[in-house]
């Protein structure tokens, strides 16, 4: 496996055990929807988070630049079909924790509701 693949999988433990600790239940993990995967779809109080994770080993300039239009749009999609196939009565939101750095060094950060879930006509 390649370099950066190993570090993507790590940084998904590492998001995946975040999460845990901050009390939200990860229902689905690596889900494909719509030919697009969804990181982390977990639940707190009443919402359902559809959670992008990017891990780098050094910093880069604009966090929320690491999810671009297209990725969110396919996101969107790929959420609402979930959605709609487990009649699922929570409000959505999109998140995206960013793992920054290599094992025994490394931060986290959680930017919730990081994008709205638009949906256009591409």
């Amino acid at each position: 496996m390649a370099g950066h693949n190993e570090l993507g999988k790590w940084g998904e433990r590492v998001a995946r055990e975040y999460l845990l600790v901050q009390g939200y239940a990860v229902s689905g993990e690596n889900i494909r929807v719509a030919g697009v995967e969804i990181d982390f779809i977990a639940t707190k109080d009443d919402t359902v988070c559809f959670v992008e994770v990017k891990t780098r080993s050094t910093d880069f300039t604009d966090p929320i630049d690491a999810v671009d239009n297209r990725k969110r749009s396919r996101l969107v999609r790929a959420a609402d079909s979930y959605m709609r196939a487990y009649d699922i009565p929570l409000e959505p939101r999109f998140d995206i924790i960013l793992i920054i750095g290599t094992p025994g060094n490394y931060t986290i950060e959680h930017i919730p509701d990081a994008f709205l879930p638009v949906l256009n006509n591409r």
